[in-house]
């Protein structure tokens, strides 16, 4: 692994890009949510019971799958013939399996939602090269997807001579299964579940700085020279803008949205490489940025100082829980609350509201999950959340969102979803990550270049499908006092919806 404070030559400029949004090859929909049927419910109490399936069954998966987890702790407890007092228990004991081997079978037997259409049709060996033949016995055509990328880190796998991870990707449903492993459900269980309850200030501290302060050539190799490591903006639909740009725009409407003014005192939460703060100080604004990442410290510090903004930022490095009680006019967090996780949301939310002033603005960045998932979606986050970014587990769908911000004290002023935006920013960063493929590999080795090669591939993908996404949402505190006419002919311009 190369070191963390190593001098190198960032790049002055992003590898060029043919299309504004990575177009799709063949689009097409897996099994999910929308493929449950209550006679998965219905199917253990009719062997129970003899009440017959309900007909035109409504897709409601939780009721299904609580129905499983329940029926099962009662057939064990009707079939060993014990006392009803140990239903409890028993249900205790298997919820957590029950619910693993649920999703583990229905995952191998559901429908897609729609009808696949438009695969090519063309042979596994097109697609992959595998080189362990015992794999290849094993899955003679369709490899699970955890499988798969898990065999190309270790190089059991590759790809056909001059073939392209996007291309494979964008084929994927011709070769690959995504069911659930036991390496999925290892995970899950031993990793997921802990980190998701526990989120303490070490843990959190451990994760971010072992994941940002890997190298700062290692971001700048596909990130560029705005090292900015969250979704940009699309402008143009007609001429394909540069990363850079993409950033620039976004940079902007962040300021705009938050009717950033001269004077105002701002603080940027998960600030990253600073790249905001320095932006927002060059506009007049005194701001505070906050990130673990030492190396993100010193690198927008510098940042600051090229600027001639210094003496208007400021970038603590330190845990979000740390952050000094002061009141400020705006508060921004781009793409971090992901990290503070879903037990500590709430609580995050509060601080917030309680730094900002009454008529303050507070501007929440944060990818988000659809709610009608399919099971490569699950997947996917299961691969995020092991390789890219652990702990991050409140990225939820927008409803969850929201309704933790109106809990918290907070009106929604506006709410914009940009992950077609953000897809073309990972494409981006995925041709980024190409163009500097040696430069990575002599560095850090294969496998840290096979991991996020996949990781930015699959993302752009993932994000132009839908499978998650990004919104931009502008909140303040719900009180009668609060001035909402400056909201006044922003969103509420027909033509503003083009933008």
């Amino acid at each position: 692994m190369g070191s963390n404070t190593k001098a190198f030559t960032p790049v002055t400029a992003s590898a060029p890009c043919k299309y504004v949004v990575p177009p799709a090859t063949v689009p097409v929909d897996g099994a999910g949510s929308l493929t449950f049927s209550n006679n998965q419910v219905s199917a253990p109490a009719f062997i129970l019971f003899y009440i017959p399936p309900m007909p035109n069954p409504i897709p409601i998966p939780a009721s299904q799958l609580i129905g499983f987890i329940v029926v099962v702790p009662l057939f064990i407890t009707l079939a060993v013939g014990i006392s009803f007092a140990w239903f409890p228990l028993i249900f205790v004991l298997t919820a957590l399996p029950s619910f693993g081997a649920y999703n583990i079978l229905f995952a191998n037997v559901a429908v897609p939602i729609r009808q696949q259409k438009g695969l090519p049709g063309k042979p596994r060996d097109h697609y992959l090269k595998i080189k362990d033949q015992a794999l290849a016995a094993k899955f003679p055509s369709k490899i699970p997807m955890e499988t798969f990328f898990e065999a190309y880190f270790d190089q059991k796998i590759d790809l056909p001579e001059g073939q392209d991870m996007m291309y494979t990707l964008e084929h994927r449903y011709e070769w690959a299964s995504f069911v659930f492993t036991l390496g999925n459900l290892k995970f899950f269980l031993t990793q997921w579940i802990p980190e998701t309850i526990w989120h303490s200030k070490k843990q959190d501290e451990d994760q971010v700085r072992e994941h940002y302060d890997r190298g700062d050539d290692f971001y700048n190799w596909f990130l560029g020279p705005r090292m900015i490591y969250t979704s940009g903006i699309i402008t143009d639909l007609k001429t394909p803008e540069t990363l850079e740009q993409l950033q620039d725009n976004k940079l902007n409407l962040v300021c705009d949205k938050i009717n950033l003014k001269k004077g105002d005192k701002m603080l940027d939460i998960g600030c990253g490489w600073g790249t905001l703060s320095v932006h927002a100080a060059k506009r007049g604004a005194n701001v505070t940025g906050v990130t673990l990442g030492r190396n993100q410290t010193a690198w927008g510090m510098g940042k600051a100082k090229e600027a001639g903004v210094a003496d208007n930022v400021r970038i603590l490095c330190m845990d979000y829980r740390d952050i000094p009680k002061e009141k400020y006019d705006k508060i921004t967090c781009l793409e971090m609350a992901e990290h503070v996780g879903v037990r500590k949301f709430q609580e995050f939310l509060i601080q917030v509201r309680e730094m900002l002033t009454d008529d303050g603005i507070f501007y929440l960045q944060i990818a988000g999950l659809r709610r009608a998932w399919q099971y490569e979606d699950l997947i996917w986050g299961l691969f995020m959340a092991k390789y890219v970014f652990p702990g991050a587990d409140a990225s939820a769908p927008l409803n969850w969102v929201l309704e933790q911000a109106e809990r918290a004290g907070y009106e929604v002023a506006h709410c914009d979803t940009i992950g077609v935006h953000y897809s073309a920013t990972i494409y981006r960063w995925y041709l980024n990550w190409m163009q500097n493929k040696e430069k990575v590999i002599s560095t850090y080795g294969t496998r840290w270049f096979r991991v996020w090669e996949i990781f930015l591939a699959w993302s752009s993908i993932v994000a132009r499908q839908g499978s998650a996404t990004c919104y931009q949402i502008v909140l303040h505190k719900n009180l009668n006092a609060f001035d909402r006419n400056q909201f006044i002919g922003g969103r509420t311009k027909a033509a503003s919806y083009n933008n």
